[in-house]
């Protein structure tokens, strides 16, 4: 069964002056300060942030219900790297705290070059500066490594588990030697258990965000095929963000805000593009419940079944679940939003408990407590 987790963050992570703040904004139209990270006394800033969903837009317009409930998602502020810590003096324990709750992982990465906003590096060199973060992760994970394997290194008589443990440990060692992320790694489901007890930091999902200027809209920056190859050789997710010009025309009426993306040639706001990849990147899917009351999208772990999805509404539906009735939103959509149709056509079914959800799917469970 799969685990259903009531709100899953995204913690955003860069360079100090990579525009981490800027981006956070545009995500969640937050107008969030900045506020300095003091070894823990600050928290940083979260928000919760509604997931663009086309389809949960368009069943808002047909029902016309009391209220409209989109899937949400986190986002975490988090500090960025000290200048003394991008030199090799490391991140600290409250950060790396921080970093460890989240469960996927946002990185942002400068590429905009603006005199008046220093690079604490002094140039602009993306695919350096998402090296020297994840340089840092990698030696934290390692730091986690050593100290276990030294206390398991005392232990006279090690059972077998702690011999299975140990083994594991350095295999995942010599793969961070080799500075190449856990994440790459493959597990099997019981090896997958025991590493995501330590919270390793890049076991976590992630996805780079490019924090353009509005000068650099096109393919015509040198380090972009760079960048492009690095995601792709590393099955990383990665979106350009036009991060100051994004939150600046946020305020502005729709209108005047298509006006200026279609100068820049851009078809939808970065924002969106980013809040979905992030999503997806945290492993949810979405599905619907529909009535005049409410229309609600609900976040489920890929993977999950009908039971879950139920379970995810109310523990009463899945301790008194009997079946579900599904119909793709596709499938709906195509067939006029009428439930008749679609089940003239077999579209509307009945399923068990063990049904795969699927994502847009549209449900409705029946159950007797």
């Amino acid at each position: 069964m799969c685990e259903v987790k009531a709100m899953l963050s995204c913690g955003i992570v860069g360079l100090p002056l990579s525009g981490k703040s800027t981006v956070f904004n545009v995500i969640t139209r937050a107008g969030a300060e900045v506020k300095p990270y003091a070894g823990g006394k600050t928290d940083p800033n979260r928000a919760v942030v509604s997931v663009p969903d086309p389809r949960f837009d368009r069943l808002v317009e047909i029902w016309q219900p009391k209220k409209a409930t989109p899937a949400p998602v986190e986002f975490v502020d988090l500090a960025g790297l000290s200048r003394d810590a991008s030199k090799g003096a490391g991140l600290g324990n409250s950060f790396l705290s921080f970093v460890a709750n989240s469960d996927a992982l946002v990185h942002v990465v400068r590429c905009f070059d603006n005199p008046d906003v220093p690079h604490p590096e002094e140039t602009v060199d993306p695919v350096r500066d998402w090296n020297i973060v994840e340089t840092e992760l990698i030696l934290r994970d390692l730091s986690v490594i050593e100290n276990r394997l030294a206390k398991l290194a005392d232990k006279k008589k090690p059972s077998s588990e702690e011999q299975t443990e140990k083994s594991l440990l350095e295999r995942c060692r010599d793969h961070l030697f080799e500075e190449r992320p856990l994440r790459e790694m493959t597990f099997t489901p019981e090896e997958e258990k025991s590493v995501r007890g330590f919270t390793f930091l890049t076991l976590k999902p992630e996805l780079v965000v490019l924090n353009l200027d509005e000068s650099q809209a096109g393919d015509g920056m040198p380090w972009l095929e760079d960048m492009k190859g690095l995601a792709s050789e590393r099955g990383l997710g990665l979106v350009s963000l036009f991060g100051r010009m994004e939150m600046e025309i946020s305020d502005l009426p729709p209108e005047e805000q298509a006006e200026f993306m279609a100068d820049l040639g851009i078809t939808e706001p970065g924002r969106e593009r980013l809040i979905r990849e992030a999503f997806s990147l945290l492993g949810l899917i979405c599905f619907f419940t529909i009535g005049k009351d409410e229309v609600k999208a609900w976040t489920l772990p890929e993977g999950s079944n009908a039971v879950e999805a139920a379970g995810a509404i109310h523990s009463d539906l899945a301790r008194g679940f009997i079946r579900a009735q599904v119909v793709h939103y596709d499938d709906f959509e195509a067939n006029g939003f009428s439930n008749a149709q679609c089940r003239e056509k077999g579209l509307l079914r009945l399923e068990g408990k063990e049904y795969p959800v699927r994502d847009g799917d549209v449900i409705e469970i029946r159950f007797n407590v």
